[in-house]
């Protein structure tokens, strides 16, 4: 499989965006934990039409609008388990956070530390708001692109004050 990549300058830090003809296999920061983990088969610096299609989402997403991940079509490569988290990730309205337990809750996963596994290992960064997601007192509990950069997209969306507990 021919993967396809760009660099997208994004206001806080480069995204490496990659695709194939099934869709957007990930969007990591440069250097993030699980940077471009996963992606078999060649990889090519070129455009391609869900490249454009990214860079247009988060042209948006910067510019305050609030596009959603069901905009792309998404082709990410992850364990079942992986896929119900990333599922739900993607269901956390924009400007509103939920919890590892509340998100274990949903997926009637007895551990959050499971469900923190899955969300740190998550292949799309912004596009499924993975950002969205606090400790359970809500503190600011990890991100693969660096804490500074989820305060940032939180900032960004508002706050992230609104939880959906």
């Amino acid at each position: 499989m021919i993967c396809y990549k760009q660099l997208y300058p994004s206001p806080i830090g480069d995204l490496s965006l990659v695709a194939s003809d099934l869709g957007l296999l990930g969007v990591w920061f440069i250097g993030q934990a699980h940077f471009e983990r996963g992606l078999t088969g060649e990889l090519v610096l070129a455009d391609h039409p869900v490249l454009a299609q990214t860079v247009d989402w988060l042209d948006r997403y910067f510019a305050g609008q609030e596009p959603a991940p069901t905009d792309l079509p998404l082709a990410v490569v992850g364990t079942d388990f992986q896929q119900r988290v990333w599922a739900e990730l993607a269901k956390i309205p924009y400007g509103q956070t939920t919890t590892y337990k509340a998100l274990a809750d949903k997926l009637n996963c007895p551990s959050a530390q499971a469900v923190g596994g899955a969300v740190g290992r998550n292949p799309l960064s912004i596009i499924v708001p993975c950002h969205r997601v606090l400790g359970a007192d809500g503190s600011l509990t990890g991100y693969a692109g660096g804490l500074d950069k989820k305060i940032w997209l939180l900032e960004h969306e508002g706050g992230g004050l609104k939880r959906d507990a």
